[in-house]
């Protein structure tokens, strides 16, 4: 198969057109020329667009990728030689989905090639899956290195010895794990898991279903012993109430007795009011503050009698303390006025005489004085004085002084006989005896005005006395004729008061009394039947106590119901007991055989290890030997055997060297021809179709020397198979400028 021509509408792609050489075509575009999005329009339009992919973080699904830039809808042509026939294949788009609709026919004609469809039109043309073709043909996106797949490990294992491609290691192990993994997996999930369980459940419901039935003939004991408890209970709640109404029907008896008792006392209280009408409330109690009154004035007699006596007696004591000899029939005022005459007299007789005193001595001293002058007056003249003017002199002196003398003595006992008759010796003296004898008849006046004034008071309180009380049994006798004195008053009035309060009371009573038969009527209270009902037998609990059992012994009991109902309905709901117990027996059955398959898949998978052991120590010599000849070529024979892994690990030995060197320990660019040289030999060995091989930049990474060895090779391999280059750099067609068979195009 080669490609003749390719148009696409295809990411930067808008109408191009490509149409490679039949051998070795080398196609020179810078970067960002569209050489990487020619590549996967080509794998596109073998494989298809994958619509499940979607955008992750760092990368982009190829349908959003790949959306042309003009905003065009995705659509492509291919024109292939096919086993001599031209054949076009053309896709674009189905709705919403890139590519997804697929025609393919006999180029210039709308023939349909038969059985090429959207699905397999890769695998048809290439002779592998899409896993292959780009582990091998399709070196689109400038990564040469190579990992392993199922559908390639089973055509390199083909290699081996069997020439069989349905048979690989990994698929195989992967289904063993697969049907072990359906039986368990990680202990927890798988049909063994699932058996265990849905046995765990079966175990469980037959337990459950033996306890729901233990369970149900419990509460139906419970149940009845409950209903029989109830009905005991209502039994007594039946007595409390039959007593209950006894006891209402003996308080209605009573009650009415009661009532009527009221309404006989309040009957006669009205008839009695009447048929004698008592004044009103105001006037009654007027009355009875006049009582009060006149108990107060009798009391205020009883104290005013007494005082009146000792202010008599007083009065008395302080008349006879009045009188006094001095002072008879005085007043107080004429004795003090008396007193301070007679004082007065005595006290200008004392004067007089002092005065005559003074005059008698110097009257005296005058005499005796001239006598000497004239004496001292002879003797100074040595003259003899005469005698008889001396005498007569002296003589006259002494008459006079002897008058004044008696006038002395005479004013002075004046004055002390006025003081005699009063008892004293000084005016001063008389003075307060007569002040004394003032003060005295003051209080003996001011007693008897006492005396006045409590007898004038005591008399008028008697007068009042009975003034009020005869007004007083004037107003009782209106409604009391009988009454004769105040205790009579008093009882008469507090009856009056009284009637009216009874009154009140009796009224009240009896319309309580009424009330009270009125409730009792209403709680359904009657007359007793007969003289005396039965005695009721008393319950063993109170009334209050029986309904609290009974609403206890009814709640228990809905409850105990309620748990019953719910236990048959979970019997009826488990289903028969026999039914569980097969199904238990059928699946330990199952789970017994399911353990022994998976220990089968146990030994089978060791098995399968074991065989897989020995085939990896001859693992495609083929390609290990095409693998290592490519490298040889491409390395000028430093690297000349290689041997692979299944994993496609790849390991080299020099031509000098003993032990192989694994391709992570060599440089990209060797490691570049490594795994070029293995797909060249992949392609060789298991593209049986040989399809075009494709390489996007696969040798920017080689130095001149092996790059002239690598294109080399691909001319050689282009003789038979299409190869298509891409390239960035100019070496490639410097280096192939003078090779015959070499198409070059420029994009």
């Amino acid at each position: 198969m080669k490609i003749k021509s390719m148009t696409a509408t295809f990411g930067r792609l808008e109408r191009a057109r490509l149409e490679p050489g039949p051998g070795l075509t080398l196609i020179h575009a810078p970067n960002e020329g569209g050489k990487s999005t020619w590549a996967a329009f080509w794998r596109a339009m073998l494989y298809g667009i994958d619509t499940r992919d979607r955008d992750k973080k760092g990368y982009l699904a190829d349908k959003n990728r790949y959306q042309p830039w003009s905003g065009a809808p995705m659509e492509g042509e291919i024109t292939l030689d096919c086993e001599g026939r031209d054949i076009t294949i053309r896709r674009g788009p189905r709705g919403s989905a890139p590519f997804g609709s697929f025609s393919a026919v006999y180029t210039g004609t709308q023939e349909p090639v038969p059985g090429l469809t959207a699905a397999n039109c890769g695998e048809l043309l290439t002779g592998v899956g899409a896993e292959v073709f780009t582990r091998s043909a399709f070196l689109g996106d400038g990564n040469l290195s190579l990992t392993a797949a199922p559908e390639l490990e089973r055509r390199i294992a083909a290699l081996v010895s069997s020439g069989e491609e349905d048979v690989s290691f990994s698929q195989a192990m992967e289904r063993l794990k697969n049907w072990k993994n359906r039986r368990q997996v990680n202990r927890s999930v798988g049909e063994i898991p699932k058996l265990e369980g849905e046995l765990d459940q079966v175990r469980e419901s037959l337990s459950r279903l033996e306890e729901a039935a233990a369970l149900a003939a419990r509460l139906e004991g419970e149940h009845a012993a409950l209903a029989r408890t109830r009905e005991g209970l209502e039994r007594q709640a039946q007595a409390h109430k039959a007593i209950a109404r006894q006891k209402l029907d003996r308080r209605y008896t009573q009650a009415e007795e009661e009532y009527q008792a009221a309404r006989k006392q309040l009957d006669n209280l009205e008839t009695e009011l009447s048929a004698r009408p008592i004044p009103d409330r105001e006037a009654l109690k007027k009355a009875q503050g006049e009582l009060q009154y006149l108990k107060a004035l009798d009391e205020e007699i009883k104290q005013g009698e007494p005082a009146l006596k000792k202010a008599e007696e007083s009065a008395a004591k302080a008349r006879e303390a009045a009188k006094d000899e001095h002072f008879p029939d005085l007043t107080g005022e004429e004795a003090v006025a008396k007193a301070e005459v007679d004082s007065a007299a005595c006290q200008a007789a004392v004067r007089t005489a002092g005065k005559v005193k003074r005059g008698i001595w110097i009257f005296l001293l005058l005499g005796f004085g001239g006598g000497i002058g004239v004496i001292a007056r002879q003797l100074m003249k040595n003259e003899t004085a005469p005698l008889g003017p001396i005498l007569g002199m002296l003589a006259g002196v002494a008459v006079v002084t002897l008058g004044a003398g008696f006038l002395y003595f005479y004013r002075k006992r004046q004055a002390r006989r006025v003081l005699a008759q009063y008892g004293v010796q000084t005016p001063e003296e008389l003075t307060a005896l007569a002040l004394a004898y003032q003060e005295r008849c003051q209080a003996a006046d001011k007693a008897a005005h006492e005396v006045e004034v409590i007898r004038n008071a005591v008399t008028e309180r008697q007068n009042k006395r009975d003034e009020t009380k005869s007004n007083l049994l004037d107003f009782v006798h209106a409604f009391a004729p009988e009454v004769k004195d105040l205790f009579g008053c008093s009882a008469a009035l507090s009856r009056a008061l009284g009637m009216e309060h009874e009154l009140a009371l009796a009224r009240e009573r009896a319309q309580e009394r009424r009330r009270r038969l009125d409730d009792l009527a209403a709680q359904g209270a009657g007359h007793e039947e007969g003289d005396r009902l039965p005695e009721l037998p008393v319950p063993d609990m109170g009334p209050e106590e029986t309904d609290r059992a009974l609403a206890r012994a009814a709640e228990r009991l809905e409850q105990v119901s309620a748990q019953l109902n719910q236990a048959r309905g979970t019997l009826q709901a488990m289903g028969d007991q026999a039914v569980l117990s097969a199904q238990k027996e059928r699946l330990e059955e199952k789970l017994t055989r399911k353990r022994l398959e998976l220990d089968a898949l146990s030994l089978a998978m060791d098995a399968l290890t074991q065989a897989n052991a020995l085939l990896q120590e001859r693992f495609s010599p083929e390609l290990n030997r095409l693998t290592g000849r490519y490298m040889a070529r491409l390395t000028g024979d430093k690297y000349p055997a290689v041997s692979l892994t299944r994993e496609l690990e790849g390991f080299v030995r020099g031509a000098d060297g003993i032990l192989p060197r694994s391709a992570l320990y060599l440089s990209r660019g060797t490691a570049d021809q490594l795994y070029l040289a293995l797909r060249l030999a992949v392609c060789r060995l298991c593209l049986p179709e040989k399809p075009p091989i494709l390489l996007d930049d696969a040798l920017a990474s080689f130095d001149d020397a092996r790059l002239e060895a690598a294109l080399e090779l691909l001319w050689e391999l282009s003789g038979e198979q299409q190869l298509l280059l891409f390239t960035c750099q100019k070496r490639e067609g410097e280096v192939l400028a003078s090779t015959p068979g070499v198409t070059k195009i420029e994009l």
